[in-house]
């Protein structure tokens, strides 16, 4: 069996404090690299979290996301 790399073709950051955990970019993410996380932000919530590695650069996540600052997707390429 062998294994491909794929290099990231974007990158998506999350900013935790901002969050508040809806789940809708973790719903709406094509690839399946945003999970919640386990710990609580500074607010009391369960945010969302990039798994480091997988993105697109689509930025379904950013356009679906209800706070205007808390995601940031940059497209590598």
């Amino acid at each position: 069996m062998s294994t491909k790399t794929v290099e990231d073709r974007g990158k998506c950051e999350i900013i935790p404090d901002l969050c508040k955990g809806c789940g809708l970019c973790i719903a709406m993410c094509p690839e399946h690299v945003i999970i919640r996380d386990e710990t609580l932000n500074r607010r009391g919530y369960r945010p969302a979290k990039y798994v480091g590695h997988g993105c697109t650069g689509c930025g379904i996540c950013f356009e679906t996301c209800p706070e205007p600052s808390a995601i940031i997707v940059t497209r590598l390429r």
